[in-house]
């Protein structure tokens, strides 16, 4: 008998198996696309090797700029129970990538902690997530992910209700966040992260205000943790933006070094570009 879903914030309370809530997901995995070998990640992810990269359909934000627009807010591929996902991870010869990356996977959370709790993989598993959270779940995961590497995308919650309708973003991925660095401690092995947080935020056109109160946050509840600030924002989806202004992704680096947070990675400008978006057809 399925549980009703309070897998995220959204808390829809659903059987899945009966009906669809705001992610739009059945009761089964949803993966909509498999990249061996991803190297467009920080690092200490993708290493020499690149990760195992795992897209996962549907979404618990939907923001509507999306990059993987066309997977994010439809539902596309191939279903999996978690004995199946697990099987098809273990189908792969893991000890060619640096770890394996779970992308978007919060709206399946029950099943994803089901299936990894099978057996332990030789290579981090890492969560690479919207940052739209519950500490309780994080708590759950923190079993079966090795490395948490979640965005926080907004701090303002008119902007998080405009772009992603959660104008209790920032409330949900704060506190989960900071479980998250309860959790994990940073553990390097040949330069991978094979335990910790990672935290990034995407720089968006004319919110540099918006950028720097998280940045205010981070060097507040965890100065010492790596984050990525990017500037690869490329308008993608049904909202029309602007691209990023240079200066704009400057102001946001220069306020980061003033607060001294001073570890983890930036971004060269030309990764603003559809080149950089895997093809979900």
């Amino acid at each position: 008998m399925s549980e009703l879903c309070f897998d995220c914030p959204r808390n829809c309370g659903i059987d899945r198996d009966k009906k669809l809530g705001f992610c739009k997901c059945p009761n089964k995995i949803v993966v909509a696309k498999i990249i061996e070998n991803f190297m467009w990640e920080e690092p200490c992810i993708s290493g020499d090797k690149g990760s195992l990269a795992i897209f996962f359909s549907g979404c618990n934000l939907h923001c509507s700029f999306c990059q993987n627009y066309k997977i994010s807010h439809s539902i596309v591929g191939r279903e999996y129970s978690p004995k199946e996902f697990f099987e098809l991870i273990k189908s792969y010869d893991l000890g060619k990538y640096s770890c394996i990356e779970l992308i978007t996977p919060t709206h399946f959370s029950s099943l994803l902690i089901e299936a990894l709790s099978i057996e332990r993989f030789p290579i981090p598993v890492v969560w690479n997530s919207g940052g739209y959270e519950k500490p309780q779940m994080i708590e759950r995961l923190s079993k079966v992910v090795d490395v948490f590497m979640p965005d926080l995308k907004y701090y303002s919650s008119d902007l998080s209700k405009k772009y992603s309708l959660a104008s209790d973003y920032f409330d949900w991925a704060s506190k989960s966040l900071i479980k998250m660095r309860q959790l994990k401690k940073d553990v390097f092995k040949d330069g991978i992260m094979t335990s910790g947080l990672l935290i990034r935020h995407l720089i968006l056109p004319c919110q540099a205000k918006d950028s720097i109160k998280i940045l205010d946050f981070i060097a507040k509840e965890m100065p010492d943790t790596y984050i990525s600030l990017m500037s690869q924002f490329t308008p993608i989806g049904k909202e029309k933006m602007r691209k990023l202004y240079p200066l704009e992704y400057k102001l946001v680096l220069a306020y980061a070094e003033k607060l001294g947070l001073n570890k983890g990675y930036t971004q060269e400008f030309s990764s603003s570009s559809q080149d950089f978006i895997p093809n979900f057809d």
